[in-house]
């Protein structure tokens, strides 16, 4: 038995546009490939997390999933089973706007769906409801071919991944069944940019182009660091004796590990800046990297800590709150 998308996703029946998003957004960070490359079962959740977000996030196909189960991508693109009495086609009550994916009115058939029953029926018989056949020698004239709808599909990637770039994989459900498919993400991209893959999205009805695939790209928060523009943030910790002496302290990047120089006697929320450490930025200079300095201090101190304090306060006294006032 399929698993059910709504289960997929955690979430209820009745879950919100909004509701739908924060849920596969939190599922896409933890199961992402880039996260868990050796292992198999996260990037195979991964995909059904995209898969299921594809269908939710769509009213048109959450409707028909609602209604059809599993079965509603071969049904809302018109799959039908043949009748008990082995006659022509049998849509089981299906709305035959659901078979044009919303379509409504035989759209791309010259006559309607007497035509499009015509073709499904492979042209054969005579006048079908009372309607006169083609008169001998009349040439019918072709329906003008239209291109297949554009498709909308989300992806979230690491804060990383935008940064460095490089291909990233997702996975869509298409009309004939789940596809997997990379894109290159581009060095800097920011969190919603919209990539048009063109023929990915739905196929024509009327033997037209195939629809374009618009993807929307999302960038996870990281744990440390925060972008701001072209710039990465980072809150510091450091101790109270590297605060008070300086030292030099080893700050992970993207693509490195830099060495940062804490001068001596640096106050908690000191910024230092690094220069050219941020977001790399293909048509310019790239961002800097942001450091607020944090001193902590241990949970807990014994009475030969609280002594030595005691004496440095006492040997260097200070105002910090001098000037402050309302």
């Amino acid at each position: 038995m399929a698993e059910d998308l709504y289960q997929t996703l955690d979430i209820n029946r009745d879950a919100s546009k909004d509701d739908i998003q924060k849920a596969y957004r939190k599922l896409a960070r933890k199961y992402h490939p880039d996260l868990n490359q050796d292992d198999d079962k996260a990037q195979e959740k991964f995909k059904r997390v995209q898969e299921a977000y594809d269908v939710l996030s769509d009213e048109e196909k959450r409707a028909a999933y609602n209604r059809y189960g599993a079965d509603f991508e071969r049904i809302r693109t018109g799959g039908y089973q043949p009748s008990a009495s082995g006659g022509g086609p049998q849509f089981d009550g299906l709305d035959l706007e659901q078979v044009f994916g919303g379509r409504g009115g035989g759209q791309g058939f010259e006559n309607g769906f007497s035509d499009f029953f015509e073709q499904i029926l492979g042209g054969a018989g005579g006048p079908r409801g009372g309607r006169p056949g083609p008169r001998p020698g009349a040439r019918r004239q072709a329906a003008t071919p239209t291109a297949g709808r554009n498709t909308r599909h989300e992806v979230s990637i690491p804060l990383q991944k935008a940064i460095t770039g490089g291909s990233t994989e997702f996975h869509i459900r298409g009309v004939g069944g789940p596809q997997n498919l990379s894109v290159n993400i581009p060095v800097g991209i920011e969190s919603g940019t919209k990539m048009r893959l063109r023929g990915k999205g739905e196929p024509s009805l009327t033997g037209g182009p195939t629809g374009d695939l618009i993807l929307v790209v999302n960038v996870s928060e990281h744990r440390f660091f925060k972008r701001q523009g072209r710039n990465l943030e980072l809150t510091l910790p450091v101790t109270l004796k590297e605060a008070a002496l300086g030292a030099k302290i080893d700050v992970p990047t993207p693509t490195s590990t830099i060495s940062l120089s804490v001068p001596p006697g640096t106050s908690s929320g000191r910024k230092l800046r690094i220069k050219g450490q941020g977001i790399p930025d293909p048509k310019g200079e790239p961002g800097d990297l942001i450091v607020t300095l944090q001193i902590t201090l241990p949970s807990s101190l014994d009475d030969v800590a609280k002594e030595a304090i005691e004496q440095i306060d006492a040997a260097n006294p200070i105002t910090p709150r001098e000037e402050l006032h309302w």
